[in-house]
C-alpha cells in the first residue's frame, strides 16, 4: 500500500522544483535546476522513505549517485556525509524561506 502524502510533505517536495542542487558532487552534478527533486535520506526500511524533512535538493545525477552510484568511488559513510551536508543546507533554505518554522 502506498504511503499517503500529507500537505506538509508535498510542500517540501514541491519546494525542490527549480531549486539549486545542494548535493553538488564534484564530477557528478549536472547543475540543472529543472532536474532537481527532494532526495530522501536512506535507512527507513525497504520500500519506505524518511519524511521529507530528512531530504536534500538533488539534481538527477546527484540523486542517482546517492541511490547507487557512490559505490564505484566512495564509501557509504562518505555518501552519508554528503547527504547530511546537503540536507542541512536544504533545511536552512526552508528556514530562510519560511517553509520550516520553529514554534516556541
Amino acid at each position: 500500500m502506498a504511503k499517503k502524502i500529507n500537505k506538509q510533505e508535498k510542500a517540501l517536495r514541491n519546494s525542490a522544483r527549480g531549486a539549486c542542487c545542494t548535493v553538488r558532487m564534484t564530477g557528478v552534478c549536472n547543475f540543472q535546476t529543472e532536474t532537481v527533486v527532494l532526495a530522501h535520506l536512506n535507512g527507513a526500511g525497504i520500500g519506505a522513505k524518511h519524511d521529507g524533512i530528512f531530504g536534500a535538493f538533488a539534481c538527477s545525477n546527484c540523486h542517482a549517485w546517492l541511490d547507487f552510484g557512490y559505490v564505484r568511488t566512495h564509501t557509504k559513510q562518505q555518501r552519508d556525509y554528503e547527504h547530511y551536508r546537503a540536507m542541512h543546507e536544504t533545511q536552512q533554505h526552508w528556514f530562510d524561506s519560511g517553509l520550516l518554522v520553529v514554534k516556541c
